[in-house]
């Protein structure tokens, strides 16, 4: 239910009835959450089939549109087979009934309709003259008893049952209902003979009657086409004209005399017992080959399976039973009990979950108190804005010693540059730190997170923001490659979305000498590296054992995909339908600019050697940058060359069918051209006991190798010219080489060059214009002082002038 498993089919087989009785209760008891669970698990499925057309209805509640009934299934013979031996009389006599009694079982379809009760009438009235037959001095102690099974015990249909035998005279308590919901196999095997009461048309052969013969019992019924469609009249059954009730007097005649089963009818049961072991089968199978070839769609490398039809006889017409061997020494309630384990355990995580949300405190509410609250913040919130509109308008009123202008703007912009760094870095990356190599595990949703390795050695990212694990330190590739916000690429693109994030501004991230892969689906292959191998890795790095190198632990020539052990071109053509070496001669050919014609293709020998799958590797981080500078442009060659069909309508002629990875098989094994024409060691590394061996030594690819057009010069050269023209020219046709990383040339550091200097004669010039202002701002001049005299004169004047007066 989580990506990346979305999108597999999945067809789920259900053949039990114990859900659904629980999700009534669950509707009943208010247990709405774990109903809307289980609804979400069927909604999951792409087909939910059932072997009959009454367990659907049973799980009606989750119906989304996707149930299918394939009816048949060996599970009926089986589960009769393994009941068969643990009846005896015992039961008999816990039901009520005489070692001796001959006991007929009236059945019928699983269904309750209006006409059911006038059938069991009629069938009543037929068996009447069994009776006439047997003299006993006291007719309640008659030797023949018929049970009637339908309905369930909370219905009231064994009153009418009793007033039906009433009104036919059968003697006292020889006619007895029986619920369909109880022990159908007790009441079977208890009977002697069976028949069949509804006269309903249904869908297939009645599952009732599967088990009857398989419980070796005569079985009467009416010609119905879905019954006699598998029973043949007085071979392996009896059958009478529903129309005519008086032939099924005469049958039941034939079948009983002188109160027992008469040979014939026993050996017409021991025939029933042996066609019904494989009754269906062929429909059954018929019916899961198409279902089959519906829901699946096979990559290109899997053999097509034969069509149904070339099949032999015996693998239709029959169950292969030896396969059940592991489930022949179960009993069904071995299967039912396991199946109650496990909805229990479901139920108590359920119940645990709702009693930690009941036991959170929930608070009262108080109105006047939250009015309070509210006007308290708000006058906060007032206060602090006009404190802060006071500081704004003092600040230039107040001197302060901030020093040089060039100080002032240098420490700025080393506060930019720290303000996103300031976050607690956890053990996993303190310990990255000092290491010389890190190996990135790329992932999408959450249903690979079992697949991630927690040691410091790896770190994951995230091939979308959705579906992060979280408290990790993984990387969020959308965040650093935007072109995989975009589905289409994130998804068609695949791993190599990772790597052209990681590349993206690799010196803000990766701080190893070395980088290295390793896909999730490795490790579900349980081909990852083990601690051994993994110290071994490490040990090789920093010892320099192989130099420049490829190190590589998952091997093309054991892949599951690969059973035949081709060469790299006949495997890469076999998982892309045939047309790897077409579409890779045509993506280099447009990459490099070569017009002609002829195949352009790299030589990838056959040597005895193996090459690199799943994406799962180990390269200096200098070679690393080489190789996404070379599949850059290899990508781009590759989507101007298939975009256009696969985008509209989903299809591209390296898969069968419609599919969203296109590219994926193809770049998978990319690395592999790239390490060897560019003169790259590649060392195998045993992902168990870390054991190396090269492989392709350098002695037998001379004479090979395409050196001349994998070298760094040439492609950086071309790297240029591509960035120059995005650059400069800025191209309106869709292109996608510009959004998969770094756009770097020369006249790119000379513009950013030119641009800085152009800010700093810019800053240099508002200081000094803001100096100049300063300088010129007009001053209030002093207009006078006021000198305040001393004492003593003040005295001498005040006594003057008194003198004068």
């Amino acid at each position: 239910m989580q990506e990346p498993f979305k999108s597999l089919p999945l067809v789920w087989t259900i053949h039990e009835g114990t859900l659904a009785t629980r999700a009534r209760n669950y509707a009943s008891s208010g247990q709405l959450e774990l109903l809307n669970d289980w609804k979400k698990v069927f909604n999951r499925a792409t087909v939910v089939v059932f072997p009959d057309y009454v367990l659907p209805m049973m799980y009606s509640a989750f119906d989304a549109g996707n149930y299918y009934v394939i009816p048949g299934s060996p599970a009926k013979a089986w589960e009769a087979d393994t009941n068969m031996d643990l009846y005896n009389d015992t039961v008999r006599v816990k039901m009520g009934f005489k070692p001796d009694d001959l006991v007929i079982a009236i059945v019928g379809t699983q269904f309750m309709y209006r006409g059911l009760w006038l059938e069991h009438a009629l069938i009543l009235r037929a068996l009447l003259p069994l009776f006439s037959e047997v003299s006993v001095e006291n007719e309640s102690n008659s030797p023949i008893k018929v049970m009637i099974l339908s309905g369930d015990s909370t219905s009231n249909y064994s009153v009418v049952i009793e007033a039906i035998a009433h009104n036919l005279h059968y003697p006292l308590g020889v006619v007895k209902h029986m619920a369909a919901e109880g022990d159908v196999d007790s009441v079977l095997n208890t009977a002697d003979v069976v028949i069949y009461g509804s006269f309903l048309e249904e869908q297939t052969f009645p599952e009732i009657l599967v088990k009857a013969l398989c419980f070796r019992k005569p079985i009467i019924a009416p010609d119905l086409s879905n019954i006699r469609k598998y029973v043949d009249d007085r071979v392996n059954g009896y059958l009478f004209p529903k129309e005519n009730i008086k032939a099924l007097t005469h049958i039941i005649l034939q079948v009983i005399t002188n109160g027992k089963i008469s040979p014939f009818a026993r050996n017409i049961a021991s025939i029933g017992r042996g066609s019904v072991k494989n009754l269906m089968a062929l429909e059954t199978i018929e019916g899961y080959a198409m279902l089959l070839e519906n829901v699946l769609k096979l990559p290109s490398e899997v053999a097509f399976p034969k069509s149904i039809k070339e099949l032999s006889p015996k693998l239709k017409e029959e169950w292969q039973w030896h396969l059940f061997e592991a489930f022949l020494n179960s009993t069904h309630e071995d299967r039912t009990s396991r199946s109650n384990r496990f909805l229990n355990q479901i139920e108590l995580l359920q119940s645990n979950h709702t009693e930690r949300d009941s036991y959170l405190p929930v608070p009262e509410t108080d109105d006047s108190f939250l009015y309070d609250i509210w006007k308290e913040e708000k006058d906060i919130e007032m206060l602090n804005v006009r404190k802060r509109r006071e500081e704004e308008e003092l600040k230039d009123r107040i001197d302060q010693s901030h020093g040089t202008w060039d100080e002032v703007y240098r420490s700025a912009k080393r506060a930019d540059r720290t303000k996103n760094d300031l976050h607690e870095r956890d053990e996993g990356e303190l310990e990255r730190t000092g290491q010389p190599l890190c190996i990135y595990e790329p992932y999408l949703g959450e249903g690979t997170w079992p697949f991630l390795h927690h040691r410091s050695l790896y770190r994951g990212i995230g091939l979308s923001s959705k579906g992060r694990r979280p408290r990790r330190d993984d990387v969020d590739a959308p965040s650093r490659l935007p072109l995989l916000n975009n589905p289409y690429y994130r998804d068609i693109l695949g791993e190599y979305g990772a790597f052209f994030a990681i590349a993206n501004r690799i010196d803000r991230l990766h701080k190893n000498a070395w980088i290295g892969f390793q896909s999730w689906r490795a490790t579900a292959n349980k081909v990852s590296l083990s601690r051994i191998a993994e110290n071994a890795l490490v040990d090789a790095i920093q010892a320099r054992r192989h130099g420049d190198a490829l190190y590589f632990w998952v091997r093309m020539d054991v892949d599951s995909r690969n059973p035949l052990r081709q060469d790299f071109w006949s495997f890469c053509d076999a998982i892309n339908a045939g047309n790897c070496k077409v579409t890779f001669s045509e993506s280099l050919k447009r990459m490099y600019g070569i017009k002609h014609e002829l195949e352009f293709l790299p030589l990838m020998p056959q040597d005895g050697d193996t090459w690199s799958v799943v994406q799962s590797w180990v390269l200096p981080t200098r070679s690393f940058l080489e190789f996404v500078m070379f599949s850059r442009m290899f990508v781009d060659a590759l989507d101007a060359q298939m975009y256009d069909e696969h985008h509209e309508s989903g299809r591209c002629y390296l898969s069968l069918s419609k599919d969203k990875h296109c590219y994926s098989r193809l770049l998978e094994l990319l690395v592999n051209v790239w390490a060897y024409h560019s003169a790259r060691r590649m060392v195998y590394v045993n992902p168990e006991t870390g054991a190396m061996q090269e492989q392709h030594k350098f002695k037998s690819r001379r004479g090979q190798m395409w050196v001349r057009w994998f070298s760094y010069s040439t492609l950086k050269s071309m790297d240029e010219d591509m960035a120059e023209e995005a650059d400069s020219d800025h191209p309106r046709r869709r292109w996608l080489w510009p959004s998969t990383g770094e756009v770097v040339w020369q006249g790119v550091f000379e513009k950013e060059r030119h641009l800085r200097n152009k800010l700093k004669e810019k800053r240099k010039q508002q200081s000094k214009d803001k100096q100049t202002r300063q300088k010129r701002k007009r001053r209030q001049k002093v207009i006078g002082k006021y000198v305040k005299p001393p004492p003593e004169e003040t005295e001498n004047s005040n006594s003057t002038t008194i003198l004068h007066q």
